[in-house]
């Protein structure tokens, strides 16, 4: 749902040099939200300031990863912001399958 209600992405130097710190680009980002298997899910770690949530994922290499991230309205479209970008730690990302696979079957 958020993916199909949100116009694009909001950036800017704090957000994109945060996610970049972990080796993740604007694009791989980016291309994370226009798959179908992306799972999004509200963020249990949540600000007091505002609705956080996970978009858990495969880059398109296939590498495991999760993307924190808030939606803001600005000029009247809703962007999606990401706050924080990773790949999965081994011990996620074979939950991750583990769920995956029985999500798919």
């Amino acid at each position: 749902m958020i993916k199909s209600q949100s116009q694009g992405f909001e950036w800017d130097d704090g957000n994109r040099e945060k996610c970049q710190k972990h080796g993740l680009t604007q694009t791989d980002i980016e291309n994370l939200f226009q798959q179908k298997s992306v799972y999004i899910a509200p963020n249990p770690k949540r600000s007091s300031q505002e609705e956080r949530f996970l978009a858990i994922g495969r880059s398109r290499k296939g590498k495991q990863m999760i993307v924190v991230f808030t939606l803001r309205t600005i000029k009247k479209e809703l962007l999606i912001r990401p706050i924080s970008a990773r790949y999965m730690h081994q011990k996620e990302a074979r939950k991750y399958e583990e769920e995956i696979t029985k999500i798919e079957k």
